[in-house]
């Protein structure tokens, strides 16, 4: 498992990638929220209340903030996130 420190702007997020038979399981954790990987359950995030965000085909974290955000919760939404942001613009709204 890999544990990083990723500074932004707005604060200093953590990423968390672990390597699954085919692809790495990743998820950058900010403040009030998080993006995923195509791994994790944009469907469970929001029934949950997360603010979270969803982009696909990553298997690093620069790959995770170059990313569009392919989906959103509505808790994300409501802090300005769009789909097809970069992961990265999402998480500095997290902050």
């Amino acid at each position: 498992m890999l544990i990083e420190k990723i500074e932004l702007e707005n604060g200093t997020a953590i990423g968390l990638s672990y390597q699954l038979q085919k692809a790495p399981l990743i998820l950058i954790n900010a403040d009030r929220g998080f993006v995923m990987c195509g791994y994790l359950d944009l469907e469970a995030a929001t029934t949950l209340g997360d603010v979270a965000v969803k982009v696909k085909g990553v298997k690093t974290f620069e790959d995770m903030l170059k990313a569009p955000v392919v989906g959103a919760t509505p808790s994300a939404i409501s802090l300005g996130v769009k789909v097809g942001m970069t992961g990265k613009e999402a998480l500095e709204l997290m902050f």
